[in-house]
């Protein structure tokens, strides 16, 4: 560990002597160097310090843990600041887009590496497992890029101030972006080594990003028919699936002694993770070494869950939710009932508490009433606002997931397949196998409605292997880009819910049979809430319906929702807004880039 953190700092130092005084963007400025590639790239050693400060890159080339779904149907209501919010509120153009996105500065210290390495002298496999490492990286760059702009102009060397015909290039075609990360991704797959910490990228988690990757593309060409690439679909998804195929025989598990619910919880708050078997790829923290993350913000500060996400969840005898009578009408303290377990390990649950053994949490209704407890870590001795939990980037259940899901986007799904890869996330959790043929022959209604697109003899396994995507991996970053590839944007542009509340008065929400908060019209208007005894009325948490932070679908009942929705209405305009613009700066500068379409 310490030896991680003073290679990263020596990678820092050298970094920033290399590009010190470069103020420009990167495709404006020359790679200045106080300590030269042939000073410097001389040894294996010299590629591993070098290749640690990849490890720590932000922005568009980062490959950080996804702790929240933010910006996605999974969300309610988020209060900070969200691009995608904007963009599907029609606030968002190329002269204000954010910049941040448009950055380039990381792909010139990869490409730095990788044209540089002439002079090393080492064992060729070693040089090899480096140089996979910076391809990887490279990659990731590129795939961030191509799932914000889709066209982006490539580069794999470093550019020089007199190259003015790469600097101010068109677009590269899509095909061309995507066989590149893609080749890239392959040499890493076959030339990073296998052995060594999950907290470093090894050969799985390349064949594991490779497989992502695969995934996105594969599905991504072929509902977007407006793309006119559904006819090299399928070649992305064949090695979707040979990819994870290669990571299934890899010896790794799904986490899973016994206790269902705790098992899938402990993968999200656990502080080491060295010895699960579930994790390909992970970040580390150690409070020794006061390196920290942010996962007590999850809960409760900027956002909440919704009532979609909620329902999404099965009940425990393996049938829809939204198949139950009267499902739509549900209280809160009745949600969770004989759900899904992993439903109270992401949602919060009535009893919920921050502290083990402390006061139950209330849950809010000005946030829609469903908080994320996904990744909050409960442990009495954790420093508030501060964590050490261990956070997967990568874990084996994604892996099975995009194999399911490719075979069924094939045709070439077994039951055989089910039982080695969704079946054995329900067997973790107490859940029922998936069952293909009964899947088939009925396909949720709710989930054909969510998901249009899908045909044919297999669309209700498809349809499951969907919910139990979005069930699994909620919370990890994954469901904003997953309605991009399916062509799904539309539902950014419904009105989210949260909880239902049937009438205005005390509610429990704690289920310990007193009532906890009430919903009132005004402060002034409490003949709801008159009859309770004083002794309950006084510890009350009162919300109002004319504070404006909320308001019920029916007028004094239903559905919470928010006034933003009414104010500045959502829309999804296909095929615009499966992508950004770029920002106005970047084509003022080079006149040959243009815009995605629509913008």
């Amino acid at each position: 560990m310490k030896t991680r953190y003073y290679l990263t700092f020596l990678m820092a130092l050298f970094a920033a002597i290399i590009f010190s005084g470069c103020k420009k963007d990167f495709l404006d400025r020359l790679p200045q160097s106080a300590i030269t590639s042939k000073d410097f790239f001389k040894t294996v050693a010299d590629m591993e310090t070098y290749s640690n400060g990849f490890y720590e890159m932000s922005g568009n080339t980062s490959l950080g843990a996804g702790t929240n779904d933010v910006f996605s149907d999974n969300i309610s209501v988020y209060l900070g600041g969200s691009e995608v919010d904007n963009m599907i509120r029609g606030n968002i153009s190329a002269s204000n887009v954010s910049g941040d996105s448009w950055k380039w500065d990381n792909l010139r210290r990869i490409n730095y590496m990788l044209n540089n390495l002439q002079n090393v002298k080492g064992d060729q496999a070693s040089i090899d497992h480096f140089k996979g490492i910076a391809r990887f990286y490279r990659a990731v760059f590129y795939f961030q890029m191509m799932k914000r702009f889709g066209d982006v102009p490539f580069y794999n060397t470093v550019l020089e101030a007199t190259d003015d015909a790469a600097l101010y290039k068109a677009k590269d075609p899509r095909s061309l972006v995507a066989d590149s990360v893609r080749a890239d991704l392959e040499f890493a797959a076959a030339h990073v080594k296998p052995d060594g910490s999950a907290t470093r990228i090894t050969k799985w988690a390349s064949l594991s990003m490779l497989a992502r990757f695969c995934l996105f593309e594969g599905t991504f060409r072929k509902y977007h028919d407006e793309l006119n690439l559904q006819n090299t679909a399928n070649t992305f998804l064949e090695r979707a699936i040979s990819a994870s195929q290669e990571v299934m025989a890899a010896g790794f598990t799904i986490y899973n002694t016994g206790k269902k619910a705790e098992d899938y919880q402990k993968l999200f708050t656990s502080t080491d993770l060295s010895s699960n078997k579930e994790m390909i790829f992970y970040q580390d923290y150690d409070q020794a070494l006061n390196h920290s993350n942010s996962t007590h913000y999850v809960f409760d500060w900027q956002w909440s869950l919704s009532k979609s996400l909620a329902d999404t969840y099965l009940m425990l005898d393996g049938k829809p939710f939204t198949s139950s009578p009267g499902y739509s009408t549900k209280p809160y303290l009745q949600m969770f009932t004989n759900r899904d377990p992993r439903m109270g390990t992401t949602i919060m649950p009535p009893g919920f508490s921050t502290v083990i053994g402390g006061i139950p949490n209330k849950t809010r209704p000005t946030f829609g009433g469903y908080p994320q407890i996904k990744f909050y870590a409960l442990d009495p001795s954790t420093k508030v606002y501060t964590e050490f939990t261990d956070l997967p980037v990568i874990r084996y259940a994604e892996v099975l997931l995009i194999n399911a899901e490719a075979k069924t986007e094939l045709n070439i799904l077994t039951q055989a397949d089910l039982d080695k890869t969704v079946n054995l996330l329900r067997s973790r959790v107490g859940m029922p196998a998936l069952n293909m043929t009964t899947a088939n022959a009925q396909p949720d209604p709710v989930l054909v409605a969510m998901y249009p697109l899908t045909t044919g003899s297999n669309q209700g396994v498809l349809l499951e292997i969907r919910r139990e995507r979005n069930v699994e991996l909620a919370c990890e970053g994954f469901r904003f880009n997953d309605l991009l590839r399916w062509k799904a944007g539309k539902l950014l542009a419904k009105p989210t819910q949260g909880m239902y509340i049937p009438g205005l008065g005390a509610y429990d929400v704690t289920g310990d049979g007193i009532e906890d908060i009430a919903i009132l019209n005004s402060p002034s208007e409490t003949g709801p809430i008159s009859s309770l005894p004083e002794s309950v009325r006084s510890k009350l948490v009162l919300y109002y319906l004319n504070s404006n932070s909320f308001y019920l679908s029916e007028g004094t009942k239903g559905f919470v929702m928010f006034p933003q929705d009414i104010s500045s209405p959502r829309s999804f305009i296909e095929p615009k807004y499966y992508y950004f613009p770029i920002p106005l700066q970047q084509i003022v500068l080079n006149p040959k880039l243009t815009q995605p379409a629509g913008w």
